[in-house]
């Protein structure tokens, strides 16, 4: 019960991460008492500056209290230079890789079509996160399992927005950069469990920050060798309070949700983490008064009623299907 509670306090931070991305890129009526946001456009290379800004915050929020969290974490991440530890260092580097992709698929996402829609696309993750489990960690599926998650694909498909002839675009490429990103985040997930077999998540979950800190300002820098430049007349001051918002709360969701991981399996993990879409769609229309029509809030019903009956799956079932 503790694993499914964990997880369940990381979804909240999660939603709440990506309503701040939501209003970052889009102007947005916060409680319906004043507007705001909007300060940058969706575009790549605005994903890694944000997403820069909040690791360069996150990997120091996270090491001042490492030690708090787990004695041990610093000496675990010294054993890692020795030869012998190439292969889980080899592991905590993958979960910095896969860690930036999701963040920066999933902010482009965000940006071009509606929180409530990008969020449950990008919640598919249980389902390849389960075919993954099933591949390389030889985790098995059961029948009961496959017709669930067949109903998670279908919600998925009725999220996806009705869009204008010139917004039709940008409107599919959100789709597509909304499911890939729940790619990504099933491979950091399966990654993270088989990780954990050798190393605390708490270690890990920083070695992961750093890694996608990294690689975001590797993006950043290459985009301003190509010609992109940033204009000095940006709302920094909006863009650093954002950052550092998105930045505790991006530590918290991926320390408690590693924590669920290692407690109760990364399928079980993406199965509860999966009630996020309504959680985040009840998130938007309180905070910045989202709205959907009534196709997308079926879709987001359907996905929502799939991931509970995964969590009722039938005893016997469940026992052959364990992870």
């Amino acid at each position: 019960m503790i694993g499914f509670l964990i997880v369940l306090a990381a979804s909240f931070f999660f939603c709440f991460q990506n309503v701040i991305v939501r209003v970052l890129f889009n102007e947005s009526s916060v409680l319906g008492v004043f507007n705001t946001g909007g300060f940058v456009e969706p575009t790549l290379q605005n994903s890694f500056l944000l997403l820069f800004m909040r690791m360069m915050l996150g990997v120091p929020l996270m090491a001042i209290p490492l030690s708090r969290f787990y004695d041990k974490s610093w000496d675990e991440i010294r054993q890692l230079k020795s030869p012998k530890q190439r292969r889980l260092l080899a592991h905590a580097l993958t979960g910095g890789l896969f860690m930036f992709l999701y963040l920066a698929l999933l902010y482009l996402s965000v940006g071009l079509i509606s929180t409530g829609i990008a969020l449950t696309l990008f919640f598919t993750y249980p389902v390849f996160t389960a075919l993954l489990s099933w591949r390389l960690l030889n985790s098995s599926l059961s029948r009961y399992r496959w017709v669930v998650m067949g109903f998670v694909l279908l919600g998925s498909a009725l999220t996806i927005p009705h869009s204008s002839a010139s917004d039709a675009q940008a409107s599919w490429l959100g789709v597509v950069l909304g499911i890939a990103s729940g790619l990504t985040y099933a491979l950091y997930s399966v990654n993270a469990q088989k990780s954990f077999e050798l190393m605390h998540p708490v270690p890990f979950t920083w070695i992961s920050f750093a890694t996608a800190m990294v690689l975001s300002g590797i993006g950043l820098a290459m985009g301003l060798a190509s010609g992109y430049e940033s204009t000095p007349n940006l709302p920094w001051t909006a863009l650093w309070i954002g950052g550092l918002l998105s930045a505790i709360a991006t530590s918290v969701g991926h320390l408690l949700n590693n924590f669920g991981i290692r407690v109760i399996g990364a399928t079980t993990a993406a199965m509860v983490g999966a009630t996020n879409p309504a959680l985040t769609t009840l998130l938007a229309w309180i905070t910045i008064q989202e709205s959907l029509n009534s196709v997308q809030i079926l879709g987001i019903v359907v996905v929502t009623l799939s991931i509970a009956a995964l969590g009722r799956e039938p005893q016997k079932v469940s026992a052959n299907a364990a992870e």
